[in-house]
């Protein structure tokens, strides 16, 4: 599928179009931090209608698929196959404590050579530098030969099945290679562990606190359950390795919230945690479920006081490796930054993994460093922009070759 050798596809911008492509991509970067997308409301209508302007005025094929809160964004050009798709999330999570914003979230700030606002990294930056290509390649003609599809999705943050996941499940998506924008710094992720949530519930009797010993409490309960799991099931889960190209995977779990009582003075009935279980590639996920669930229940409670409710699953991957999308990415990358292309592991998961089981080629790829999504003053180097959507439009320019530029 490679057109030709990479130096030869390779557009090496001067200094004085690298300045241009910047204030480009920090342009469309402030568009989008403007636009308030957080989940888990997840409403990406008003940044959907931003995006699909934009695409429709560089002569895309444009559609937006409703589903829930999130407005998703399918742009198309070219025809056939392969079909090469981009897919990146604009939906955020909330800023929370504004008191530890140096600026405005909603306002993106450029200084030192970075950008500043909500998503700046995860992965509003990622989405700028997708707008940028689809532009360039609409410049250039299009595709030579197959298709080129640009996702901008919704309900990734909440793991759910609104954005990504009812593009593939309506197969409006129907991808050879699929290039999701993360924050990678602009390395290559080839493999994601798998994802669980689940809500774990004690029950209980309600008494007045001044008869506490005549109650059950729920949250003491929880206490107990919780320290099972600790000391039998995490040490277990902990010492599950496994390798992938990017070094060592590791499973978790995760205790991300708990709830439980109504007011001081009353012994509570119910508690709830809400557990996140991070599994390897080969871990099987209803065997994973089924471990928690016999922990859990065997904590030693009453029967009928402690129950499982499965809230999410989605199943990791590893991507071949011997892909033409991985061998355009390693050829491309040096290129544009002086040092080989390297792999690095995921820290979260991205909407790749809905198309783990379809055969086809998946990578993870773009702008910004994995530690500053949800972070307070999330922000993203305009020179990562700059080289993520150069080595994009050149990877295409290799796979699939551009109308007008003689690939």
């Amino acid at each position: 599928m490679l057109s030709g050798p990479a130096a030869a596809q390779a557009h090496l911008a001067s200094a004085q179009e690298r300045t241009e492509i910047g204030a480009d991509l920090v342009k469309l970067l402030a568009e989008l931090v403007a636009i308030d997308s957080r989940s888990p409301a997840g409403d990406t209508a008003a940044i959907g209608v931003r995006i699909a302007d934009e695409l429709k005025q560089s002569g895309y094929a444009v559609q937006t698929v409703r589903a829930g809160q999130s407005a998703n964004v399918i742009a198309r050009i070219g025809q056939g196959h392969p079909c090469l798709a981009f897919n990146v999330h604009v939906d955020t999570l909330g800023p929370g404590d504004l008191s530890i914003w140096r600026t405005e979230p909603y306002v993106a700030v450029e200084a030192d050579g970075r950008v500043t606002g909500l998503g700046a990294s995860n992965a509003k930056g990622a989405a700028a530098c997708h707008l940028w290509v689809a532009r360039a390649i609409a410049q250039a003609g299009g595709p030579l030969r197959g298709e080129v599809v640009f996702t901008f999705v919704g309900d990734e943050e909440n793991l759910g099945p609104d954005g990504m996941a009812e593009l593939r499940r309506q197969g409006i998506v129907r991808p050879d290679i699929l290039v999701v924008g993360a924050p990678t710094e602009n390395q290559l992720i080839v493999a994601e562990r798998g994802v669980f949530w689940v809500r774990l519930i004690t029950r209980g009797r309600a008494v007045h606190a001044g008869a506490a010993p005549q109650g059950d409490n729920a949250i003491v309960r929880m206490m107990r359950v919780l320290s099972y799991i600790e000391r039998e099931l995490s040490p277990l889960i902990a010492s599950r390795v496994g390798d992938s190209p990017g070094g060592q995977l590791r499973a978790m779990i995760n205790i991300g919230t708990i709830t439980g009582g109504e007011q001081p003075n009353s012994v509570p009935d119910r508690c709830e945690v809400i557990i996140d279980r991070r599994l390897l590639p080969s871990e099987v996920m209803a065997d994973a479920l089924l471990e928690l669930e016999r922990c859990a229940l065997s904590a030693g409670e009453p029967a009928g006081t402690v129950s499982m409710e499965i809230l999410v699953t989605s199943a990791g991957f590893q991507s071949r490796d011997d892909g033409p999308a991985l061998a355009a990415f390693k050829q491309i990358i040096p290129l544009h930054t002086g040092a080989p292309a390297r792999f690095v592991n995921a820290v979260g998961v991205f909407d790749g993994r809905y198309f783990a089981n379809d055969g086809i080629e998946i990578l993870d790829f773009g702008p910004g460093e994995g530690d500053q999504g949800h972070a307070p003053n999330e922000s993203i180097a305009i020179d990562q922009m700059v080289q993520s959507a150069l080595i994009q439009y050149d990877v295409i320019k290799v796979l699939l070759g551009l109308a007008n530029s003689g690939g």
